[in-house]
């Protein structure tokens, strides 16, 4: 299993929409650089994240921070824009593509992001994008291979192939969706490393139940935000915030390795540490159960 802390901060809005040179590009940069000398393990980006700004504006921090910067992140290789091709070649390239930008030679970690443009057959082909991953793996230019991504089903076969070192999905281990349990268990099982992606379900436990609150990246139905209501309400009697009770969900459990939440702005990552170290009272966690689950609008059955 690969050394990892209980947080990993993840990149997905860093620098985006900053051109180079521009003041918003340094402010990206400041931040990228409280990132990499955080307690932190790693840090987590990708080819595509921001439109590859993300790992642009770390480059500029591991040059200013030193090569030794550069250990700390974690990457994901992605399909062509343009083409949508996942093979072998495609691999290779956004290693490529990744590395240039980083200003590294070498990763501790490289996923095999959202492999959506092929079916899963292709990608495990003997020309397909595991190939490529295994092969930059067998070169020594990454320590270790996983699969990201978010459907449980399709994340069940990857891991089940024994091919990967870890695994990361998102939206599907909160207070609101458990749907991920089984596939992290099974991959613990294996000795892989889990990522836990999006502890706070893309918004609605961050905001709460507010009109326009979102979980997954689509809009909270009126049961969830009926849930998430009373989810606050015991919060609020028992004075902690909503988001530290998301976030420690993800932290307590013995299925993850390390939680993954997304900083892009300045004094997010100082945000994140105050409420890993937010109290929160066991009967808080047994009132949470007594819930019973919540009705999540996850629907991952055309994967199965």
């Amino acid at each position: 299993m690969l050394d990892v802390t209980p947080l990993t901060l993840g990149t997905s809005g860093l620098g985006r929409g900053t051109e180079p040179g521009s003041s918003e590009e340094d402010a990206a940069v400041e931040t990228a650089i409280d990132l990499l000398t955080s307690e932190h393990g790693f840090v987590d980006t990708s080819n595509n994240y921001a439109g590859g700004r993300s790992e642009a504006v770390l480059g500029l921090a591991i040059a200013r921070l030193g090569a030794s910067a550069g250990a700390k992140v974690i990457s994901k290789v992605d399909c062509d824009p343009d083409s949508g091709r996942f093979d072998r070649d495609r691999v290779l390239r956004s290693f490529d593509e990744t590395t240039i930008r980083l200003g590294v030679e070498r990763l501790p970690l490289l996923h095999l992001h959202d492999p959506y443009t092929v079916t899963f057959e292709e990608a495990m082909g003997p020309n397909g994008a595991v190939a490529g991953l295994i092969e930059l793996r067998e070169s020594g230019r990454v320590d270790a291979i996983g699969v990201a991504a978010a459907p449980v089903p399709l994340m069940a076969r990857y891991v089940e192939t024994g091919a990967f070192d870890a695994v990361l999905i998102h939206n599907r281990f909160t207070v609101v969706d458990q749907s991920a349990a089984s596939v992290f268990a099974e991959a613990q099982k294996r000795g892989m490393t889990v990522f836990n992606a999006a502890p706070f379900g893309s918004g609605i436990l961050v905001t709460g139940a507010r009109e326009g609150a979102v979980y997954d990246y689509r809009t909270a139905t009126e049961e969830l935000l009926t849930w998430v209501a009373r989810l606050e309400a015991i919060c609020a009697a028992y004075a902690v915030s909503l988001p530290a009770v998301a976030l420690q969900y993800s932290l307590r459990s013995a299925l993850v390795d390390s939680t993954v939440v997304g900083v892009a702005r300045p004094g997010r990552r100082a945000q994140s540490d105050d409420l890993i170290a937010a109290t929160i009272p066991a009967a808080v966690w047994e009132e949470l159960d007594a819930m019973g689950p919540a009705p999540s609008p996850v629907d991952d059955s055309r994967y199965a």
